[in-house]
């Protein structure tokens, strides 16, 4: 039944207002559901029951696909829960594959085992220092309550505060920037404006206070590609001295692809000391369970001929997923959704895409960085080599570098290897293909 052949809504019905505001309030809502009740009820498929979450790092209602992972790191909370070392954890992928999404669960494990917890989202023009020591702040005062020694926690907070205040990059007359930490600064610990030296200090002081409770610390650094490379490597340092001692502080990642090459650039041994996860597109089955599942507990059903179309047109990768599921959702006139729903569905949901996922993408770039990302769309979808983009171009590849460089720096590609490039955005390439150069 389509919303024309709906039922003509009854009328609306006002009741006297009540003196009482939340009385108002609440008799006002119950006569206006009186009328929307019929239209909703019409539908098989009700739109106000939607469950698909198209959103950066939003959950989606069924967090498929990510056994393996989730596993992982239960299996890290457990080692280190009983004091065996163990390496932290990075996860790498394009944008829209839930690396965020796995990030923000990955900490909710954590709280759940009683963790301390800290999480930042980096910032390439800004030192870790100060995003470090807010979150470290965070982590501490979620176990403060439980410490038996009063001391010990305002000792660790005079560290962190010296280590927060002692900014060496800081514009003159903001260097003493204090943070909300009501304890004087201790000095001669963190606080030598070295911060491979300081970083390595805080870990260690943090990860005693944790050890006195016996849990551990998650520090959580979202797009982690994008901190400073003097950063990265104090951080590499850091969490090397922490492998080594058996610390109960881990620091979990989360970055685009070429993440990994980005941390052997600062440090030789990174490959050892962070265990890698590549977080990629669904399976057939992961898909159509991230779709199914949801849409059951609301007693609505695809078609298989319809979970095929979708498949098609998401390519598995979940933010896609929960786009082309919601607005298939909202169009279909009734359970079970089909193929020919999907086929209805799909322009706008294209058109959605196209202005919130890669609109916005685009439209950060500038007419030479532009012209970049189209050629490299014209010589395919795979990684392509920097020298048939320039070829394309009619220039020398040096002389792209600039453009290059930028569209790295903004996250709109990255060097999957030497002399290849790649855009950081799933069919972005397909995308620009439908646009005027």
């Amino acid at each position: 039944m389509s919303w024309l052949a709906a039922p003509a809504p009854q009328a609306l019905v006002l009741v006297p207002a009540p003196r009482d505001p939340a009385t108002r309030r609440s008799a006002f809502y119950g006569n206006l559901g009186r009328p929307l009740d019929p239209a909703i009820k019409s539908e098989s498929v009700d739109p106000v029951r939607n469950p698909y979450a198209p959103g950066a790092g939003q959950r989606p209602p069924e967090l498929a696909g990510r056994d393996r992972e989730l596993q992982q790191f239960e299996i890290v909370l457990e080692r280190v829960a009983r004091g065996r070392p163990e390496r932290s954890m990075v996860l790498t992928g394009l944008r829209g594959v839930g690396k965020t999404v796995l990030l923000n669960t990955f900490k909710s494990m954590a709280m759940q085992r009683l963790w301390g917890t800290g999480k930042i989202e980096a910032r390439p023009e800004q030192s870790i220092r100060r995003p470090v020591a807010a979150a470290l702040h965070m982590a501490i005062r979620e176990l403060a309550p439980r410490h038996r020694a009063p001391e010990r926690i305002e000792e660790f907070l005079g560290v962190l505060k010296a280590f927060a205040m002692r900014d060496p990059s800081a514009a003159k007359g903001t260097s003493h920037w204090s943070p909300a930490i009501d304890v004087p600064a201790r000095r001669g610990r963190a606080d030598s404006g070295d911060l491979e030296i300081d970083l390595t200090e805080l870990f260690v002081d943090a990860a005693s206070v944790a050890t006195d409770l016996g849990i551990g610390i998650a520090l959580f650094i979202d797009e982690m590609q994008d901190v400073q490379p003097p950063d990265i490597s104090a951080l590499c340092a850091a969490c090397h001295e922490l492998s080594q001692s058996g610390g109960p502080l881990i620091v979990v990642g989360a970055g685009l692809p070429h993440l990994p090459s980005v941390l052997s650039a600062s440090k030789s041994y990174s490959e050892r000391l962070f265990r890698y996860a590549r977080i990629d597109r669904l399976d057939r089955e992961a898909a159509d369970l991230a779709l199914i599942a949801p849409a059951e507990r609301e007693q609505v059903e695809f078609t298989p001929e319809a979970l095929d179309a979708l498949y098609e047109a998401a390519d598995g990768y979940p933010y896609f997923v929960q786009a082309y599921g919601k607005v298939a959702w909202d169009l279909a006139p009734r359970t079970p959704i089909t193929a020919d729903d999907i086929r209805v569905a799909a322009p706008e949901a294209e058109e959605e895409l196209a202005v919130g996922f890669f609109g916005s993408r685009y439209e950060r770039a500038t007419p030479a960085e532009r012209d970049y990302m189209h050629a490299m769309a014209s010589v395919g979808d795979e990684p392509v080599p920097t020298a048939d983009v320039a070829e394309l171009l009619g220039r020398k590849p040096s002389s792209l570098s600039p453009a290059r460089d930028s569209l790295i720096k903004k996250g709109l590609i990255y060097s999957a290897e030497r002399g290849l490039i790649a855009f950081t955005v799933p069919h972005f390439g397909r995308y620009l293909r439908a646009q005027p150069v």
